[in-house]
């Protein structure tokens, strides 16, 4: 081997090793205090992701509310009194439609057939979702 080449090797061989050493000391870990200032920067800048809810942060609306308290309370006030408040927790119409309608069955009809589904072994557990549908007995 020629010595120009171990030269130019051994020239390369230094300069890789002094990169990588002031890039190391660049990217040094932070101390707990820098690291909680951050934080703290991040909070009062509205950019820490809530607990639990990892994944996109919802959108920061630029403006407040569009209505008062006042005006919600009133609007709330007007739909009870005109019947059209929906009920708590139902937000679809075709759940407060199935809750309004009357039952078709007596309620022996009704205990007859959870009877009978219990002996058949077709009875859900509570919160393991929901039955197929049952058909329903002719009158």
């Amino acid at each position: 081997m020629s010595l120009k080449l171990i030269l130019a090797t051994a020239v390369a061989c230094a300069t890789a090793l002094a990169a990588t050493t002031v890039l190391a000391q660049a990217s040094a870990p932070l101390s707990r205090a820098e690291v909680k200032a951050e934080t703290r920067a991040a909070a009062k800048a509205g950019q820490l992701t809530p607990a639990g809810q990892g994944g996109v942060r919802p959108s920061v609306a630029a403006s407040g509310p569009t209505m008062t308290r006042a005006q919600r309370k009133a609007a709330v006030l007007e739909a009870r009194r005109n019947g059209t408040l929906a009920p708590p927790g139902s937000t679809q119409k075709a759940d407060v439609a199935i809750q309004k309608a009357p039952s078709t069955r007596s309620r022996a009809e009704r205990k007859a057939q959870t009877r009978a589904e219990e002996r058949a072994g077709q009875m859900v557990p509570a919160g393991q979702g929901s039955p197929s549908p049952s058909p329903t007995p002719p009158k």
